[in-house]
């Protein structure tokens, strides 16, 4: 169950997710991640890997495309210390497909979860007043507890 002052921790090197309570139990689940390559994406090239780095996600958006975005078209936007980014936390409409292959390194540079995951981390947001502390960290924090933002 979220609660109050959980935080998403993403393992980049693993692709697995945690959402940690603040007394250091967590729920552990497959994510997807970015691509570890240079893309060419809508007009942009980059490197599409997920960037490890301390987030927030302080708003939900809806989306329209329903294949990228998922059947629900639900995306928490990830800011940064200074301003919102082009990277977020959503479903897509293959996401089972993607979640179930050993390489996970599929998104543009966002984090990609199943519905259900969703479904968890919008209660979470909800719960923590439309906030949710976000860290995405290259291989899992050796004490869990310390993730905690």
């Amino acid at each position: 169950m979220p609660q109050s002052g959980d935080t998403f921790v993403v393992d980049t090197k693993e692709n697995i997710g945690y959402l940690v309570h603040e007394n250091a139990s967590y729920l552990a689940f497959p994510v997807v991640t970015g691509q570890r390559k240079t893309v060419h994406y809508l007009g942009l090239t980059y490197d599409a890997a997920t960037p490890d780095t301390q987030w927030r996600a302080e708003s939900e958006e809806y989306k329209g495309d329903h294949i990228t975005f998922g059947p629900t078209g639900r995306f928490f936007r990830l800011s940064d210390d200074t301003e919102a980014t082009s990277y977020g936390i959503h479903g897509h409409a293959y996401a089972d497909a993607m979640l179930a292959k050993p390489d996970r390194y599929r998104s543009m540079g966002c984090i990609i979860v199943n519905e259900r995951m969703l479904d968890i981390i919008e209660k979470t947001f909800n719960i923590n007043n439309g906030l949710l502390d976000v860290l995405t960290t290259d291989g899992k924090p050796q004490n869990i507890a310390s993730a905690a933002i």
